[in-house]
Protein backbone atom coordinates (compact mmCIF):
# COMPACT_ATOMS: atom_id res chain seq x y z
CA UNK A 1 0.00 0.00 0.00
CA UNK A 2 0.89 3.62 -0.50
CA UNK A 3 -0.37 6.28 1.24
CA UNK A 4 -3.69 6.49 1.88
CA UNK A 5 -5.70 10.12 2.71
CA UNK A 6 -9.00 10.60 4.35
CA UNK A 7 -10.82 13.91 5.27
CA UNK A 8 -8.53 14.58 8.09
CA UNK A 9 -6.03 17.84 7.48
CA UNK A 10 -3.11 15.32 7.34
CA UNK A 11 -2.47 12.10 5.29
CA UNK A 12 -2.51 9.18 7.33
CA UNK A 13 1.00 7.69 7.59
CA UNK A 14 2.02 4.78 5.37
CA UNK A 15 3.87 2.55 7.42
CA UNK A 16 5.79 0.73 4.65
CA UNK A 17 6.90 2.72 2.13
CA UNK A 18 7.76 5.91 4.60
CA UNK A 19 9.32 3.57 6.87
CA UNK A 20 11.14 1.22 4.33
CA UNK A 21 11.32 2.90 0.97
CA UNK A 22 14.03 0.70 -0.04
CA UNK A 23 11.77 -2.60 0.50
CA UNK A 24 9.26 -0.66 -1.57
CA UNK A 25 10.76 -0.52 -4.38
CA UNK A 26 11.57 -3.74 -4.88
CA UNK A 27 7.43 -3.99 -3.88
CA UNK A 28 7.39 -1.37 -7.17
CA UNK A 29 9.16 -3.38 -9.14
CA UNK A 30 7.61 -6.80 -8.92
CA UNK A 31 4.45 -5.63 -9.51
CA UNK A 32 2.44 -6.02 -12.31
CA UNK A 33 5.22 -7.45 -14.50
CA UNK A 34 2.87 -8.02 -17.43
CA UNK A 35 1.23 -4.48 -17.68
CA UNK A 36 -2.29 -5.51 -17.14
CA UNK A 37 -2.99 -2.23 -14.84
CA UNK A 38 -1.62 0.06 -17.57
CA UNK A 39 -3.34 -2.13 -20.19
CA UNK A 40 -7.04 -1.05 -17.86
CA UNK A 41 -6.30 2.10 -17.51
CA UNK A 42 -5.24 2.74 -20.82
CA UNK A 43 -8.52 1.41 -22.04
CA UNK A 44 -10.61 4.28 -19.63
CA UNK A 45 -8.82 7.14 -20.91
CA UNK A 46 -6.15 8.13 -22.98
CA UNK A 47 -3.25 10.49 -21.60
CA UNK A 48 -0.90 10.81 -24.67
CA UNK A 49 -0.36 14.57 -24.77
CA UNK A 50 -2.58 15.22 -21.66
CA UNK A 51 -1.22 16.66 -18.41
CA UNK A 52 -1.36 14.12 -15.30
CA UNK A 53 -1.26 14.71 -11.96
CA UNK A 54 -0.18 11.12 -9.54
CA UNK A 55 -1.71 11.77 -6.34
CA UNK A 56 0.57 10.05 -3.59
CA UNK A 57 3.28 9.33 -5.68
CA UNK A 58 5.76 7.75 -3.45
CA UNK A 59 8.99 8.07 -4.58
CA UNK A 60 7.60 8.97 -7.93
CA UNK A 61 7.85 5.59 -9.53
CA UNK A 62 4.91 5.56 -12.05
CA UNK A 63 6.16 9.04 -12.87
CA UNK A 64 8.45 8.23 -16.00
CA UNK A 65 5.63 5.61 -17.38
CA UNK A 66 3.18 8.25 -17.56
CA UNK A 67 5.68 11.03 -18.83
CA UNK A 68 6.84 8.99 -21.72
CA UNK A 69 3.35 10.06 -23.52
CA UNK A 70 1.52 12.62 -21.73
CA UNK A 71 2.26 16.01 -21.87
CA UNK A 72 3.20 17.34 -18.12
CA UNK A 73 3.03 15.20 -15.31
CA UNK A 74 3.34 16.29 -11.35
CA UNK A 75 3.38 14.45 -8.83
CA UNK A 76 1.70 15.31 -5.29
CA UNK A 77 3.12 13.68 -2.27
CA UNK A 78 2.57 14.47 1.13
CA UNK A 79 5.54 13.24 2.86
CA UNK A 80 9.05 15.02 2.49
CA UNK A 81 11.59 12.73 2.13
CA UNK A 82 9.40 11.01 -0.61
CA UNK A 83 9.30 14.30 -2.25
CA UNK A 84 12.88 14.46 -2.13
CA UNK A 85 13.34 11.15 -3.84
CA UNK A 86 10.76 11.72 -5.98
CA UNK A 87 12.55 14.78 -7.43
CA UNK A 88 15.59 13.12 -7.53
CA UNK A 89 14.16 10.08 -9.88
CA UNK A 90 12.86 12.52 -11.82
CA UNK A 91 15.39 15.40 -11.91
CA UNK A 92 16.59 14.65 -15.93
CA UNK A 93 12.77 15.31 -17.22
CA UNK A 94 11.60 18.10 -18.03
CA UNK A 95 7.97 17.68 -18.00
CA UNK A 96 7.41 16.51 -14.56
CA UNK A 97 7.28 18.62 -11.67
CA UNK A 98 6.66 17.23 -7.97
CA UNK A 99 4.79 19.35 -5.37
CA UNK A 100 4.72 18.97 -2.02
CA UNK A 101 0.83 18.66 -1.29
CA UNK A 102 -2.07 15.92 0.05
CA UNK A 103 -5.33 14.70 -1.76
CA UNK A 104 -7.17 17.54 0.02
CA UNK A 105 -4.83 20.09 -1.24
CA UNK A 106 -2.89 19.58 -4.55
CA UNK A 107 -1.71 23.59 -5.09
CA UNK A 108 -2.95 23.28 -8.60
CA UNK A 109 -5.13 25.20 -9.84
CA UNK A 110 -8.91 24.81 -11.12
CA UNK A 111 -9.63 22.80 -14.29
CA UNK A 112 -5.65 22.34 -15.00
CA UNK A 113 -5.25 18.63 -15.77
CA UNK A 114 -7.01 15.70 -18.00
CA UNK A 115 -5.80 12.71 -15.46
CA UNK A 116 -5.76 12.40 -11.75
CA UNK A 117 -4.58 9.04 -10.71
CA UNK A 118 -3.95 7.63 -7.46
CA UNK A 119 -2.63 3.80 -7.00
CA UNK A 120 -3.35 1.98 -3.47
CA UNK A 121 -4.25 5.63 -1.95
CA UNK A 122 -8.01 5.30 -1.37
CA UNK A 123 -8.66 2.22 0.75
CA UNK A 124 -11.14 2.94 2.96
CA UNK A 125 -13.93 4.71 0.64
CA UNK A 126 -16.05 6.62 3.19
CA UNK A 127 -13.58 9.77 4.15
CA UNK A 128 -12.33 9.86 1.08
CA UNK A 129 -14.90 12.65 -0.13
CA UNK A 130 -12.21 16.03 0.28
CA UNK A 131 -10.01 14.19 -1.84
CA UNK A 132 -12.46 13.07 -5.04
CA UNK A 133 -13.70 16.79 -4.55
CA UNK A 134 -10.34 18.27 -4.99
CA UNK A 135 -9.70 16.06 -8.15
CA UNK A 136 -12.82 17.09 -9.36
CA UNK A 137 -11.60 21.02 -9.08
CA UNK A 138 -8.27 20.56 -10.85
CA UNK A 139 -9.62 18.32 -13.52
CA UNK A 140 -10.68 19.80 -16.72
CA UNK A 141 -14.29 19.22 -18.47
CA UNK A 142 -14.17 15.15 -19.23
CA UNK A 143 -10.97 14.64 -17.64
CA UNK A 144 -11.33 11.61 -15.31
CA UNK A 145 -9.94 10.82 -11.77
CA UNK A 146 -8.59 6.90 -11.77
CA UNK A 147 -8.63 4.85 -8.51
CA UNK A 148 -6.45 1.91 -8.40
CA UNK A 149 -6.56 0.34 -5.26
CA UNK A 150 -6.24 -3.61 -3.88
CA UNK A 151 -9.10 -5.55 -4.51
CA UNK A 152 -9.40 -6.92 -0.90
CA UNK A 153 -12.22 -9.44 -1.76
CA UNK A 154 -9.66 -11.95 -4.03
CA UNK A 155 -7.06 -13.98 -2.80
CA UNK A 156 -4.76 -15.03 -2.02
CA UNK A 157 -3.27 -11.38 -1.25
CA UNK A 158 -7.00 -10.11 -0.38
CA UNK A 159 -7.05 -13.00 2.29
CA UNK A 160 -3.91 -12.14 3.58
CA UNK A 161 -5.12 -8.66 4.39
CA UNK A 162 -8.61 -9.40 5.58
CA UNK A 163 -6.55 -11.74 8.06
CA UNK A 164 -4.89 -8.35 9.44
CA UNK A 165 -7.88 -6.11 8.86
CA UNK A 166 -10.65 -8.10 10.19
CA UNK A 167 -12.98 -5.07 10.00
CA UNK A 168 -12.58 -3.91 6.74
CA UNK A 169 -15.42 -4.68 4.35
CA UNK A 170 -14.74 -4.48 0.79
CA UNK A 171 -18.43 -4.47 -0.02
CA UNK A 172 -18.67 -1.67 1.64
CA UNK A 173 -15.74 0.47 0.11
CA UNK A 174 -17.20 -0.66 -3.44
CA UNK A 175 -20.79 0.70 -2.30
CA UNK A 176 -19.26 3.88 -0.99
CA UNK A 177 -16.91 4.64 -4.95
CA UNK A 178 -20.81 3.54 -6.46
CA UNK A 179 -22.66 5.95 -4.71
CA UNK A 180 -19.83 8.77 -5.76
CA UNK A 181 -20.27 8.23 -9.47
CA UNK A 182 -17.20 6.01 -10.28
CA UNK A 183 -17.57 2.65 -12.70
CA UNK A 184 -15.71 -0.35 -11.67
CA UNK A 185 -13.18 -2.41 -13.42
CA UNK A 186 -11.66 -5.47 -11.79
CA UNK A 187 -7.78 -6.62 -13.22
CA UNK A 188 -5.99 -9.31 -11.79
CA UNK A 189 -1.89 -8.17 -11.94
CA UNK A 190 0.70 -10.20 -11.69
CA UNK A 191 3.92 -9.97 -8.95
CA UNK A 192 7.02 -11.96 -9.54
CA UNK A 193 9.91 -11.54 -7.84
CA UNK A 194 13.36 -12.01 -8.57
CA UNK A 195 14.67 -14.41 -5.96
CA UNK A 196 12.55 -15.26 -2.45
CA UNK A 197 14.46 -12.73 -0.18
CA UNK A 198 12.86 -9.80 -1.53
CA UNK A 199 9.07 -11.95 -1.40
CA UNK A 200 9.88 -11.97 2.25
CA UNK A 201 11.08 -8.49 2.59
CA UNK A 202 8.06 -7.11 0.82
CA UNK A 203 5.39 -9.49 2.50
CA UNK A 204 6.90 -8.35 5.75
CA UNK A 205 6.29 -4.75 5.75
CA UNK A 206 3.24 -4.77 4.20
CA UNK A 207 1.62 -7.47 6.79
CA UNK A 208 1.80 -8.45 10.32
CA UNK A 209 4.48 -11.14 11.16
CA UNK A 210 2.43 -13.99 11.29
CA UNK A 211 0.33 -13.14 8.29
CA UNK A 212 3.83 -12.43 6.29
CA UNK A 213 5.25 -15.69 7.19
CA UNK A 214 1.93 -17.59 6.44
CA UNK A 215 1.64 -15.92 2.99
CA UNK A 216 5.43 -16.52 2.52
CA UNK A 217 4.59 -20.32 3.04
CA UNK A 218 2.02 -20.38 0.45
CA UNK A 219 3.83 -18.38 -2.31
CA UNK A 220 5.97 -21.79 -3.41
CA UNK A 221 7.89 -19.88 -6.25
CA UNK A 222 8.29 -16.29 -7.06
CA UNK A 223 5.13 -14.98 -8.40
CA UNK A 224 1.63 -15.14 -7.48
CA UNK A 225 -1.47 -13.47 -8.45
CA UNK A 226 -3.15 -9.87 -7.17
CA UNK A 227 -6.81 -8.31 -7.34
CA UNK A 228 -7.25 -4.59 -8.22
CA UNK A 229 -10.39 -2.50 -8.56
CA UNK A 230 -9.92 0.60 -11.21
CA UNK A 231 -12.31 3.12 -10.06
CA UNK A 232 -12.99 5.85 -12.76
CA UNK A 233 -15.26 9.14 -12.30
CA UNK A 234 -15.18 11.57 -14.77
CA UNK A 235 -15.61 15.11 -14.50
CA UNK A 236 -18.74 16.19 -16.25
CA UNK A 237 -18.03 18.05 -19.88
CA UNK A 238 -20.55 21.12 -18.64
CA UNK A 239 -19.57 23.77 -16.94
CA UNK A 240 -22.31 22.71 -14.33
CA UNK A 241 -19.93 20.50 -12.32
CA UNK A 242 -22.55 17.69 -11.11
Amino acid sequence: MRDFFSGRSKPIPSPNIWHWPDVYEVENRAQDVDGSIWAAMRARIDWSGRDVVDVGCGAGFHLPEFASTARRVVGVEPHAPLVKAARERTRDSASIDIVHGSAESTGLVDASVDLVHARTAYFFGKGCGPGIREAMRILRPGGALLIVDLDVSAGPYGEWMRADLPKYDPAAVEAFFDAQGFSLTRVEARWEFENRDDLRRVLGIEFTEKTAERAFAQVTGLAFSVGYRIHVRYKPRSLELA
